[in-house]
């Protein structure tokens, strides 16, 4: 009897274990959509997370305003979307789950709490009724998390060699001349800006940079707010704030003064650039924020790119003419003047003949890829700057042989084309340009991305020094330095011989040494104004001096 009850209890036994695995396998109700929202809410994933909710709650809240909701409250504290830490859910009871949070705020320290959640059943499913109070932990059911905050002293804006460019609450300074360009504005909260501001801890009826190196450094310059952070009436973090950093810049007076000279008046914009480190040493007139059709200056890129792709050398000849053919279309040159022979002869005189077609054939996507290698299509690294563009996709021949002289719709700012001037200079690895001085110390001018080849920069250099030596640049020419520049005149009405309706620009980098990267480069846009050669290439000449004497 007893060997024939053996196999029985262990049957049972092995039945037993059976059912409690598949017990615990299949889980509590709502484990899977509270473990899925909770790690959703870890990356700022609101789409996974709403995706757990019940359908009435979807249907009294859709996704956009489901994670506006989620970003005010976060914002409130002082936090970002990838700044929530979420850990193990655990079941507490009658459908209810808690998720422990930690979340780091700018001003407010780490909070940590849970978050109570409620999983119901939804249709066949098991879904999260989810309400306001789930978006921050220890929010209790109807209670919202409020802030208030006050500023302390905003901090000092100084140059490079330590002067004060703006400093306390009326943002004074001893040189006015050389503050009054480049430290800009502060005012009201911009609606645009308004969220972002928000996750600073700046309250709502502050004053912020709106302009220039106020706007650039509101950050570091607003420093931390002192207030307290409320769920309900319950505090549940302080902040003791801290005044704004004094933020020592990379403008020299020398050359910014050299900068306004050069622009006297004139609409468009100056961007002196160390292609060394990406410092701007100085910059006026719209030199940021306006767009305009680049023209010639463009060539600089077309020509990298088609070096790069072995389509031209610089052994490479072409027919001397006055216009070219594209897509049924006759492009001229500048005045109708005949142009060609060798590249190094065309670039000096900036042949259209040549380049656009060459452009052509260099062809759209490659043409596109090379301009974004170079910074177009791509956010500015300086804070409120216009992003240089030109269309992904550039059509016909004529289209892109438009685009590959700097016409059609290619737009950039000055910045812009002093970030080509100096990458050219630094051997083809892309400048990235700052205004913050302690950045511009830790940066060396063999880092940065490879935007072409070393060997394609050499070339385009002693094609540019040509352009000075003896073709549209001589204006930027200095004794006994080697200036490497390109001129530009960009058509803003076709066809016109009126000044008024053509843009100038002169970009150009000195001494164009061949193995020493040059500490000076420059981008000059005046709207309007006639000839690069004849009216940006002498603007050009006069920054590029003080900043070779600045050095």
């Amino acid at each position: 009897m007893q060997r024939r009850l053996i196999p029985v209890a262990v049957v049972a036994a092995v039945a037993f274990l059976i059912g409690a695995v598949a017990g615990a396998s299949s889980g509590a109700a709502g484990e899977s959509e509270v473990r899925s929202y909770a790690q959703a809410w870890g990356k700022g994933d609101w789409a996974t997370m709403y995706a757990q909710l019940t359908s009435s709650t979807q249907k009294k809240l859709p996704l956009l305003d489901f994670a506006q909701s989620n970003r005010t409250t976060l914002a409130t504290a002082t936090a970002r979307e990838n700044s929530v830490t979420t850990s193990e859910p655990k079941e507490i009871g009658d459908g209810r789950w808690q998720i422990p949070v930690k979340i780091k705020t700018r001003i407010f320290g780490t909070v940590r709490g849970n978050v109570n959640v409620q999983a119901t059943e939804d249709g066949d499913a098991t879904k999260i009724a989810w309400t306001p109070s789930m978006a921050f932990p220890e929010l209790k059911p109807g209670q919202q998390l409020t802030r208030e905050t006050t500023m302390l002293e905003r901090g000092t804006l100084l140059a490079k060699d330590g002067q004060v460019l703006a400093t306390g609450a009326d943002r004074s300074s001893p040189i006015t001349d050389v503050a009054s360009e480049v430290v800009g504005q502060l005012g009201p909260i911009p609606p645009e800006r308004a969220l972002e501001i928000n996750a600073l801890g700046i309250p709502p009826d502050a004053q912020v940079g709106t302009s220039g190196l106020e706007l650039i450094f509101q950050p570091q310059l607003a420093g931390l707010p002192e207030g307290t952070l409320r769920a309900g009436d319950r505090v549940i973090a302080k902040s003791t704030g801290a005044a704004g950093a004094k933020v020592r810049t990379t403008i020299s007076p020398s050359v910014e003064r050299a900068a306004i000279a050069a622009m006297s008046g004139r609409q468009g914009g100056i961007v002196a650039l160390n292609p060394r480190n990406g410092a701007v040493d100085g910059f006026a007139g719209q030199a940021f924020s306006l767009l305009q059709p680049p023209g010639s200056t463009f060539k600089v890129i077309t020509t990298a790119g088609a070096l790069d792709a072995g389509i031209v050398s610089t052994k490479s000849t072409f027919p001397m003419q006055s216009a070219i053919e594209l897509s049924g279309f006759s492009l001229s040159n500048a005045g109708g003047e005949v142009c060609g022979g060798s590249l190094a002869e065309a670039f000096a005189v900036s042949c259209n003949s040549v380049f656009a077609p060459l452009g052509a054939k260099l062809g759209s996507p490659r043409l596109v890829a090379v301009a974004q290698r170079f910074g177009f299509n791509h956010e500015s690294p300086i804070p409120g700057a216009a992003q240089s563009t030109i269309p992904l996709e550039l059509g016909d021949e004529l289209n892109v042989g438009s685009s590959a002289i700097g016409q059609g719709e290619v737009q950039a700012s000055a910045l812009q084309m002093a970030i080509v001037a100096a990458t050219i200079a630094r051997h083809g690895k892309l400048v990235v340009p700052t205004l913050d001085q302690s950045v511009a110390e830790r940066t060396k001018a063999s880092s940065g991305s490879q935007a072409i080849k070393a060997s394609t920069a050499r070339t385009i250099q002693q094609l540019m020094l040509g352009v000075v030596s003896g073709g549209t640049g001589t204006a930027a020419a200095i004794p006994g330095v080697a200036v490497a520049g390109k001129t530009g005149t960009a058509e803003l009405r076709s066809p016109s011989e009126a000044p008024e309706d053509t843009d100038a620009w002169f970009i150009a980098f000195a001494p164009a040494d061949k193995t020493r990267v040059a500490s000076n480069a420059v981008g000059v846009m005046f709207v309007g104004a006639g000839a690069g050669g004849e009216t940006a290439a002498p603007a050009a000449q006069g920054v590029l001096s003080a900043m070779l004497a600045a050095r």
